[in-house]
């Protein structure tokens, strides 16, 4: 395998990846064919249209690139189980929705391969975190 050039992340709608920014202005100035990495991006991921992706992208010094896709951000696995717009601009004083522990345990799960959580209490205590950063009341039970 070839020398390792650079490590890019980037986040991308699912299925939709474009030269255009941020892929063209992220893997552009490590030579990488920008159209090959579009066209198997888009391959990977169009059953996740619409969805804002993280990926890692590898660069070698060859110009050849892989990639490893992550599961979607918290804040907006929390943003869709509620149907929410957006968080809210003052969390805590202003709430804008409400999470129960069962969708709490949903989220952490799906979450839980990338999140440096050792367990499913501590995934759990992560997302419930980020939902309170949101303005989103977490109940109890």
């Amino acid at each position: 395998m070839a020398e390792v050039k650079a490590k890019v992340k980037i986040q991308i709608l699912g299925g939709s990846a474009t030269p255009a920014p941020p892929v063209g202005t992220a893997l552009g100035p490590h030579g990488v064919n920008i159209m090959e990495f579009c066209k198997a991006f888009n391959a990977q991921t169009g059953q996740r249209k619409g969805e804002t992706i993280p990926v890692i992208v590898t660069v070698f010094k060859n110009r050849t690139f892989e990639f490893i896709l992550k599961t979607s951000p918290t804040s907006e696995l929390i943003r869709k189980k509620i149907n929410l717009k957006k968080g809210s601009a003052r969390p805590n004083t202003v709430k804008v929705g409400k999470l129960t522990q069962k969708d709490v345990e949903d989220i952490a799960k799906a979450k839980l391969i990338d999140l440096n959580a050792v367990d499913l209490d501590a995934a759990k205590k992560t997302v419930a975190g980020t939902a309170r950063s949101m303005g989103i009341e977490v109940l109890e039970s």
